[in-house]
């Protein structure tokens, strides 16, 4: 048998110290990359100024208790490329539409978003058709779909839609 018995290894004030600079360390490093993370994927505004968007909130809703009164429905359509939109009435008729703007809206990264005008088909007129068409086609997600259809009313048809889209096609 042996004699030789190791001394046991002091916990020393530099020991301490290193212990509390490695604890810090770890969570200030943390802390600065959720930091980044999170200001790199989303800038978090939903509207520019909230006040002014409460003032503007019962005229907005004033205004789609009025057009789902007129009981019209919108049709987007996502394929081949091409985006098409139609209004029928109540009564399924078609809404002759004098413009349409639709603006794709990505529901995180504001930079994503893509506004595209379409134009009257060529089965109807500019200033008188049912259906309107455009060339894009967005990317592969979830999308925000932002509808504005100029039927010569006061304040333009409005439809907002989340959709999801794969393969460049409506889902």
């Amino acid at each position: 048998m042996s004699t030789d018995t190791q001394k046991s290894r002091e916990f020393t004030g530099r020991h301490m110290l290193i212990v509390i600079v490695s604890f810090f360390a770890v969570v200030i490093g943390v802390n600065v990359t959720m930091a980044t993370l999170a200001r790199k994927s989303w800038t978090g505004l939903v509207v520019e100024n909230t006040y002014v968007a409460s003032q503007q909130f019962n005229e907005e809703a004033r205004k789609g208790r009025a057009q789902a009164a007129l009981g019209w429905k919108g049709k987007l359509t996502i394929a081949s490329g091409e985006v098409r939109y139609s209004v029928a009435d109540a009564e399924g008729k078609p809404v002759p539409l004098h413009g349409v703007r639709v603006l794709f809206r990505h529901p995180a990264y504001e930079a994503e978003d893509k506004a595209v005008t379409l134009a009257a088909s060529s089965s109807g007129s500019p200033g008188d058709t049912g259906e309107f068409i455009a060339r894009h086609t967005p990317k592969d997600g979830v999308w925000i779909v932002e509808i504005d259809a100029d039927a010569g009313l006061t304040s333009p048809f409005r439809d907002v839609r989340r959709v999801i889209i794969s393969n460049g096609a409506l889902q």
